[in-house]
Order: C-alpha cells, then structure tokens, then sequence
C-alpha cells in the first residue's frame, strides 16, 4: 500500500520537480531532484501538504537518471532533499543524552517567550532547514504545521551562509538515506511533543553511494569518516548495532558526549571545516583526563566541577597533541585560552552556570531540571 507525499531534491544547478510516494515495509522512499518555484514554500517554510507532482527521471549531471518514483537514487552531492524523520538511519549509535534533555527542556518551557523571543524550537528549526532564524511565530505553532511559523530565509532564497547550518545524509543501497550529522537536533525535534518521527525537514546530501554493496557501502562510510563505530564505552562495533531509526529508545547515552557539548566556546569552539564526528574525538580522549566516576552528575555544582575540569584539559594540551583519528587538538578547535580568556563569573562558562531559577538558564540546568522530571 503506498500513499502520496510531495518532496523535493534542490540542486544549485536545476530544478526539476518529482513524486515522491513513500512505501510501507521500508522500500525505497521520497523524491528525486529539484525545487519548484513555490510549490513546497508555505510562509518560508516547507508545506506538508503540497500537491504532488510527477516524473520518473531526473538529470544527473548531463545524464538522465532513471529511478522508481518515490526513491533518492537519483539525488547528487550538495543537493537538498525534503524528507521525515523516519526515514533515516543512524551512523552513530550513541548520543549524549544531556544535551538532548537540554532542548526537550527549553522547547518545553516558556522562558524564551517571556523575554520577548521565539521559542527555541524554531529557531532550531529554521536554522537547520538552511532559512536563518525565526521571523514570526503564531498562536499555538508546531513543528509540524510548517504554516504556524516562518523563517528569515525564504525556501530558495538560502544563502551561503545559512546552508552550512543544514545537516546531512548520504544516500545508501536501494536509495535508503543515512544520516551523517544532525543525530542530536533531529532527535531533539522527533521527541518533541510538536515533533515526531513524521515531521519534514530539508537535508543536504553529502555523498550518493547507493550504487555499493552492502560491505563496500559500509567500508566507504570508514574511509570516509561517515560513521561512528563506537558504543558508549567506545568500544568497537559493527554496522550491523546501529539504531535502524532516529528516537532515544535506539541510543545508547554516552556521558562524555555530553561533556564536550557543555564545553563548547569555554574549552573549544568547532571550526568551519572540522573533522566528522569530532565531538566524539574529544569525548575520546577526556576518557583518560576526566573521571566522570569522581562527580555526581545529579549535582549541579559537581557536573559544574566536571564541566569546568575538561573545558581546561582541553586548553592546557599542548596545540600539537593528537586527540584522536590523527587529529590535533588545534585541528579540533581549542580554544587559546579557556573561557575565552574570561573568569569564571563572565563569558560563556558563567552563563553554563546559571540554575533553573533564573530568568536565562544556562544549559546544564535545562539538562537537569528534564531529567528531574523524567
């Protein structure tokens, strides 16, 4: 039984509109190629709703690619492709949970509205849809009424600028799409209550192996650092124990994940063209400099501790060391000095550290206050 889904694949270079019709039992699935002019864009936004529209070939280069409708096979590097959650697979299998728990928390609460700002959700959303920031939001908006809200950016319209914030995915055997980076702000928008695993979002596609085995699928992730092979003790694993979808009931919870997430701009900041997975890289090597065994990280002020300990290994390293996977920890983004050059009373370091009582939590304390509730 298949039902009718309008989707589309956007190249700089054309704009050839296609069906996409999502088949049950896990079959090839969504659209090749093209954004046509308006047809998707509802308020800046992506439109679920949209008519669908028809065609079985798409240019691939200047060949034809001949494809079922309703698959990706036909979607080339760079492109832009309108999918839901559910389609993809993960290339990790573990996730901080931390910082999960940070935006379910805050997309939860209502201390951005009350200084004046949009939810963070759409901000969130916008940002990773490749349209900037929030522009307007309505009265009851959800995630997953894209007419509720629009963005700065209108589908299109999208800058340079805007798309390096967009996450990406690679197209696999039989079209399936695998998720290269974005496992936590996906995550984040499928567990949200106005989420969930049928919500669309736009991704960009950075590679089309759909062409490989299996084996040699798995074996070009390796080469080229596509997927992380690890469980939460770091310990190696196979292709064959990733999650099959996004949803924290697949992960496991890796907690120097979520150290390093809470160290960003204190210990390091991720440069521009940063090796894949590299908050794992330093999650890594903080196993051998931190003991998260020696904090209780139900503590505010203990997880602080933890926190503020790894952020300063992080810029103690001498620049040249190599982290992880060949990688320095310049390469990996340290910081000159940490916290900026800052006390612990000012920069990024002190805003981590505001607890939930206050008009601006910082996130640690969203991350707490989540799982207190739990």
């Amino acid at each position: 039984m298949t039902s009718p889904v309008t989707s589309q694949v956007t190249s700089q270079h054309r704009t050839t509109p296609v069906r996409r019709t999502r088949l049950t039992g896990g079959a090839l699935r969504s659209v090749a190629a093209g954004l046509a002019t308006g047809a998707l864009a509802l308020g800046g936004v992506l439109a679920n709703g949209a008519p669908a529209l028809a065609a079985n070939t798409a240019a691939t280069g200047s060949k034809a690619c001949d494809a079922p409708a309703g698959s990706y096979l036909c979607a080339q590097t760079g492109d832009l492709i309108d999918v839901t959650l559910d389609e993809l697979h993960p290339t990790q299998s573990t996730l901080g949970f931390d910082q999960i728990y940070y935006k379910l928390d805050r997309y939860a609460g209502d201390k951005d509205e009350a200084a004046g700002d949009p939810n963070k959700r759409f901000d969130d959303f916008c940002e990773t849809n490749g349209q900037g920031e929030t522009k307007s939001v309505t009265s009851g908006a959800k995630l997953s009424d894209p007419s509720s809200f629009t963005c700065t950016v209108k589908v299109g319209q999208e800058t340079d600028d805007t798309l390096a914030e967009m996450k990406t995915a690679v197209v696999g055997p039989g079209g399936e799409l695998y998720l290269t980076d974005g496992h936590h702000s996906l995550t984040s928008f499928l567990e949200t209550p106005d989420g969930g695993p049928d919500m669309h979002i736009r991704l960009k596609v950075a590679g089309n192996l759909s062409t490989l085995s299996q084996d040699d699928f798995w074996k070009t992730m390796e080469q080229k650092n596509w997927v992380w092979l690890h469980d939460a003790d770091n310990n190696a694993i196979t292709p064959a124990q990733l999650p099959q979808h996004l949803g924290l009931s697949g992960f496991q919870d890796d907690p120097y994940r979520s150290l390093v997430f809470f160290t960003r701009d204190i210990g390091y900041q991720a440069p521009d063209d940063g090796a894949e997975f590299l908050e794992f890289l330093w999650g890594s090597w903080l196993r051998g400099e931190v003991d998260l065994d020696d904090y209780d990280l139900d503590d505010h002020g203990d997880y602080l501790d933890a926190i503020e300990d790894a952020s300063k290994a992080m810029t103690d390293v001498d620049k040249d060391t190599v982290i992880a996977n060949g990688e320095t920890a310049e390469d990996l983004g340290q910081m000159d000095e940490w916290n900026d050059g800052k006390k612990e009373s000012g920069g990024e370091f002190d805003k981590l550290s505001k607890k939930i009582t206050s008009d601006d939590p910082g996130k640690l304390a969203y991350a707490l206050d989540y799982r207190d509730h739990l």
